[in-house]
């Protein structure tokens, strides 16, 4: 707790001496805000806008496929006027003038069974024939048939669907969570390079401001002999590099802001200054939890499902692909022609029909049995495939969890270090200034000093990493105690 006070502290005066260098049209961003942004904004965002739909509509697609099926056809008009070959008794063609119309309705109803893969129809039609020639008209009706076509011994493809499509819609339900949550891996990074580079601008340019009043004490003592022309050229040499470090740590900022504006698809054109992160997240995480809401969770879990249930569907398919193969058909139904309408629908003639066919291999050299078998080892191989998965899957975590338990430890070191060579940088010129340390002595410090800030906001940079990793692995708000949702 004490850790904790102490890096809040720090953070807060950091912030201050920060400010002190932004100008009023400056943006002030903080790391949430940053995440919020590219979440609503960035191509990535978007894309995965546009990727969940696309699945929504396959997913409707996918439904419909069991809902009862309405359809109507037919030809409207079927004019023809034309000469025709027409076979006479004696062998011979004659070419014959044809003018007619011959046009139809059909309205067809159909619902599959799930259970069985077969289908449940019904139909009716009503067929007109114009003879122009001799001007005669004849009508064709279906007034009502119904019907049922069941396939034996075959591979059901909607008894599979009903089984992993709903896989598929769940696992990209929480791919698009994901999406959302790399999102944020992705932005923290940029976010974190276009911080460093701040921080090293405004470390250059006190550095310089630093260097160039040590510069003037030094030339002082220079006329009065009490340093060497050695310790003048060292510290030129010191001011030159802090002016080139300045002009460096301008063009990464350029750099990191280009980066970051683009990623976040952030078109405003005022300057962005990055906030340092304020609050440390105090999240409490184990490796049981994260493992658990990450399989419960994680598109990945519903994807080791779904992939054995595929490996089983080929199996199955081959299975039924190969050896017997039959289809049952009955219909039952009237029809009926007449010289009128209403004539059809009166007391039409009864109409069946009953028919199986099948195919049976007699002689295919053993393909049928070699499609059966590589399902069989594509299967077994599929097995072994999702269990290494789901090995590194559980490894990932376990190294993610223990990692960010540690980063969250070392960033109160970081910061101890940072204060620690601050402080001791302070003494060095006081006592350099003093004449009681040597020109090296302060160099040293002051790199020192300048590595320690950049190695806090390095830690911060980790931390933050850890921290959007582990909510990408697990899907899981360990702070709120919840799943995440979008």
């Amino acid at each position: 707790m004490k850790h904790l006070y102490f890096i809040l502290f720090y953070i807060i005066n950091f912030t201050v001496v920060s400010n002190a260098a932004i100008g009023q049209d400056t943006l002030r961003l903080t790391l949430e805000q940053v995440v919020d942004l590219a979440r609503k904004n960035s191509i990535a965002a978007k894309q995965a806008v546009a990727v969940k739909e696309t699945k929504y509509w396959e997913w409707r697609t996918y439904k419909s496929n069991y809902q009862p099926q309405l359809s109507l056809s037919g030809i409207l008009p079927g004019y023809s006027k034309t000469y025709q070959q027409v076979l006479q008794p004696n062998g011979s063609i004659l070419f014959q003038p044809v003018h007619n119309d011959n046009s139809s309705l059909q309205l067809d109803f159909s619902q599959t069974i799930t259970a069985t893969g077969g289908t449940i129809y019904g139909t009716t039609n009503l067929q007109r024939f114009d003879d122009f020639d001799r001007n005669n008209t004849l009508y064709n009706g279906v007034p009502y048939a119904i019907g049922f076509s069941q396939p034996l011994f075959q591979y059901s493809s909607l008894k599979w669907d009903k089984k992993i499509e709903p896989l598929k819609f769940n696992e990209s339900k929480q791919a698009f969570i994901e999406s959302q949550e790399q999102i944020a891996v992705t932005v923290e990074g940029y976010f974190f390079d276009l911080l460093l580079a701040q921080v090293n601008l405004q470390v250059a340019e006190i550095n310089l401001k630093n260097t160039q009043q040590i510069l003037k004490v030094a030339n002082v003592k220079f006329e009065l002999g009490k340093v060497s022309k050695n310790e003048i050229l060292q510290l030129q040499l010191e001011l030159l590099n802090a002016q080139k470090a300045v002009g460096i740590a301008k063009r990464n900022i350029e750099i990191a802001t280009l980066t970051l504006r683009s990623y976040m698809g952030f078109d405003t054109e005022s300057s962005i200054a990055l906030v340092v992160p304020e609050q440390i997240s105090r999240m409490e995480v184990n490796t049981e939890k994260v493992l658990n809401e990450a399989f419960a969770n994680r598109s990945d879990a519903i994807a080791f499902i779904r992939r054995i249930a595929e490996a089983q569907r080929d199996v199955a398919k081959a299975k039924g692909q190969t050896g017997l193969i039959a289809n049952l058909t009955a219909n039952l139904g009237f029809s009926n022609s007449a010289a009128t309408i209403p004539a059809v629908y009166r007391s039409p003639q009864n109409q069946q029909l009953l028919q199986l066919q099948f195919a049976i291999p007699v002689l295919d050299w053993g393909r049928s049995k070699s499609k059966t078998k590589t399902a069989q080892a594509n299967e077994q191989f599929t097995e072994y495939a999702v269990e290494q998965d789901k090995q590194t899957f559980k490894q990932q975590i376990i190294t993610q969890v223990t990692l960010f338990n540690l980063l969250k430890e070392q960033i109160a070191s970081n910061a101890q270090a940072d204060s620690i060579a601050g402080e001791k940088y302070q003494i060095a010129r006081e006592r350099y200034v003093l004449g009681d340390l040597s020109i090296t002595d302060l160099s040293i410090a002051f790199q020192e000093n300048d590595q320690a800030k950049r190695d806090f906001i390095n830690a911060l940079r980790d931390f933050w990493g850890a921290y959007y990793q582990l909510r990408y692995l697990s899907l899981y708000d360990f702070e709120k105690n919840r799943k995440i949702t979008y």
